[in-house]
Order: C-alpha cells, then sequence, then structure tokens
C-alpha cells in the first residue's frame, strides 16, 4: 500500500480526536465487541463488517433496551448462513446494480452477481451490497478506539469483487450524550470507482421487548423531505423513473408522520416492496431547499419513534436518499440477543418475526451509476487526486412519554 500525501490527510480527517475525559480503551470483551460510551448511550461494535452490535439506551420507564439486531458473540456473525447484513457498513456499493454492469469513461465493468438468480444468470441478476464478499462480510482493522469512539480502516484491492482500482476508507464512530456521530471516508487511490455506502442496521426502538406486539409496525416514521421515490421494477432495481408519493398514499411518510403499519392493508402495499412483497423496501429521495445546514436542529431526514418505550430517533445526514426496509423477509429464524426480547412467554418467541424490525440507510440515489441522466456522477463515482467519497450522519436519541406526533 502506497502511503501518499493524500492518504495521509484522508487519514487526519477520518481520525477522532481522543476524548481528554476519557482513558483510552483496551481492546474487546470476551465476546469480541468493542464498546464506547456517551452520558446517555452505550454502543458495542465488531471488526466484521465494522458493524454495530449493540446500542444501549434507557427507555421512558428507565429500563435499559437493546435496540439493534444482532449476535451476542462476534465470532457468530461470519459462521451465521443468513447474513443479514447486520449492523454493517455495506460497499464498495450499498443497495443495488442492475446486471451487476456499470460504465466509467466508456469501459464496461462486470462485478460479482449475488442476488436473484435465473437460468440464465445462475449467480444472480444484479448485485447486491457489493457482492458475495462485499465489505459487510470483510474484517476492517482497529486503528483507534478511546471510551467514546472508534475508528476502522479497510483497504479494499483493485479487482475484488470486479470493482476498479483501490479504495481505502476508514469509519468512524462516536458517542456525544444522546447523540451517535458517524463518518465514513474513502479514497479511490489507483482508478476511477464507485463508490457509496451506508450503515445497515437493524432497529426495534423496543427492544424487541413490546408484550403487546413483536413487531415494529408500531412504530411510527416521519420523512418530511421525501415527496419523492426512486421507481423499481420486481426486483428492486430502479427502472430510471422518479416517483411522487402523493399524500395520503403508501409511501407518504412525508406529509405528516405514519406508523409503519398503518398502510400495508391497502391494495397499492402489495407489491410495494418487490413482486409478492407486501411493505417496504423503497429509497426515498431527500430534497432539501438550498442553502442548507444539514446539522441544524430540526433538519433531520427521518424521524422514528415509539410509544410503547417512548424512544425517539432524529436522523440527521449530508445524503441525498434514504432507504427504508420494513423487515418483509425476516421470518423468525433469527435469534434475538440476551439483551433483548421477553423470557418464558410462549406468546413471544425470541427471534426477529417478519416486520419485527426497520432498516434505515443513509446514501445517495440508488443504482445512480447506471443512470447518468439524473446528473449523480459526482457524488458516486471518484478517482485518484480527487476529492474522498465522505458521508456523515447524527442520530439524535430523546425519550418521550408519550406519542411523537
Amino acid at each position: 500500500m502506497r502511503l501518499n500525501t493524500s492518504l495521509l490527510a484522508l487519514g487526519a480527517l477520518s481520525l477522532p480526536i481522543a476524548s481528554a475525559d476519557y482513558p483510552t480503551s483496551n481492546g474487546p470483551d470476551k465476546n469480541g465487541l468493542y464498546w464506547i460510551y456517551s452520558e446517555g448511550l452505550s454502543a458495542a461494535f465488531i471488526p466484521y463488517g465494522a458493524s454495530i452490535s449493540r446500542l444501549l439506551i434507557n427507555d421512558q420507564y428507565g429500563i435499559q433496551r437493546d435496540i439493534v439486531g444482532g449476535f451476542d458473540n462476534a465470532s457468530y456473525y461470519e459462521v451465521d448462513g443468513q447474513h443479514p447484513h447486520f449492523g454493517g457498513v455495506p460497499g464498495r456499493y450499498a443497495n443495488r446494480i442492475q446486471n451487476s454492469t456499470f460504465e466509467i469513461d466508456g469501459k464496461t465493468y462486470h462485478v460479482d452477481a449475488n442476488e436473484n438468480p435465473t437460468e440464465e444468470a445462475p449467480n444472480g441478476a444484479d448485485t447486491l451490497h457489493g457482492g458475495h464478499d462485499g465489505w459487510d462480510f470483510r474484517n476492517f482493522t482497529v486503528v483507534s478506539h478511546t471510551n467514546d469512539s472508534i475508528t476502522f480502516s479497510i483497504v479494499d484491492p483493485d479487482g475484488k469483487e470486479g470493482f476498479p482500482g483501490e479504495v481505502i476508507s476508514y469509519i468512524t464512530y462516536t458517542l456525544t450524550g444522546y447523540t451517535w456521530d458517524f463518518k465514513m471516508v474513502a479514497l479511490a487511490t489507483t482508478k476511477k470507482t464507485p463508490i457509496m455506502l451506508s450503515s445497515h442496521t437493524y432497529w426495534n426502538l423496543d427492544g424487541f421487548a413490546n408484550n403487546e406486539t413483536q413487531t415494529a409496525l408500531n412504530h411510527t416514521l416521519y420523512l418530511p423531505y421525501s415527496g419523492q421515490r426512486v421507481g423499481v421494477d420486481n426486483i428492486l432495481i430502479p427502472t430510471g423513473d422518479i416517483l411522487a408519493n402523493k399524500a395520503g398514499s403508501v409511501n407518504d411518510f412525508w406529509s405528516a408522520p405514519k406508523q409503519i403499519g398503518a398502510s400495508l392493508n391497502d391494495p397499492e402495499a402489495n407489491g410495494n416492496c418487490g413482486l409478492n412483497c407486501t411493505g417496504y423496501d423503497n429509497c426515498w429521495l431527500v430534497t432539501r431547499e438550498d442553502p442548507y445546514n444539514w446539522r441544524d436542529e430540526g433538519n433531520f431526514v427521518a424521524r422514528l419513534a415509539s410509544a410503547w418505550s417512548g424512544i425517539q430517533l432524529d436522523i440527521y445526514t449530508d445524503q441525498d436518499a434514504f432507504q427504508v426496509y420494513s423487515c418483509n423477509g425476516q421470518n423468525g429464524t433469527l435469534t434475538l440477543k440476551e439483551t433483548q426480547g421477553l423470557n418464558d412467554n410462549a406468546d413471544f418467541p425470541r427471534t426477529i418475526p417478519q416486520y419485527g424490525c426497520v432498516v434505515m440507510e443513509v446514501e445517495d440515489w440508488i443504482d445512480a451509476i447506471n443512470h447518468p441522466e439524473w446528473g449523480r456522477a459526482d457524488k458516486q463515482i471518484f478517482g485518484p487526486g480527487g476529492d474522498p467519497y465522505v458521508l456523515q450522519a447524527s442520530y439524535v436519541f430523546s425519550i418521550n412519554s408519550t406519542e411523537t406526533s
């Protein structure tokens, strides 16, 4: 690996400033988890996929809840055959790539296909989250770990999964008060290449412990800047169409907050997340008027809240799209962690059922590398000597004693 001035600058940009108030941590616990802390939150991460494995917060009754999906031990992530992308960083290109191909400067690249196999394409008709060995299948390196922050790095070689050029990336997670901040920086060192990252965290703000429902359909979602979404076909590949989310429709979360399950009995919900799928696996566009500061209070792009736990999450980001997956594909085969769920209750098995969680991904417009008409190349194609890819987000938690409106 060549260390040049650009790479050194990237490292300086990405590494956290160690807090003077906290000592440096001593490494992972007995389960392989690296913990960081703030006054209101505790979180644990693992090198595999630079994944979040725990996020602990007290609910409105003072009961600690672990509100993200994952496994008890870090070693489980590599051996579980389902690999649900639990809390990891998908890369080098998140979401789907049509036909597992794209073009840069007139040259066509073929990347590893890993979803929707057909007779004509036995490995898959498209690429999801970077291929069979995408970033959230790999172990990152821990390069910095303090009591309130951790930074991971990865070197993605030229040609891995078919992507051109080497990419070096740093992922930094920090806790401050009731806020989880993360910053993802990536530099293309040798060739032009697509880069789009995200955080693939499975959320249940009740800690899977709600004694009234196993699902997250009771969670209220609000997307105030998302009056449009990316149109997709029946395997969730963008068609190139940008669709309006008309007020009162299944995909309307912008006109007012709405429970995730409120519209699932509408006929429009059938097929909304693909062929014979009822639910959500959609990319909403984030349309804000310039000038704006994404960090300003009240400028959240998404709000998720549970009246049962009183936990509310406001998501702030510099990204221009927001994918929501309502865990339509979960079927009760993934077990809960010891820190979650109800014990000794036959009506509430210790597994994640269909609709038992919600994944929210901050990112850019999905598969824009195959839709140059959208004009997203400067947000998704990066090369040596140019600016690095940067994703920033702040997840701000609060506690309410009544349902958020």
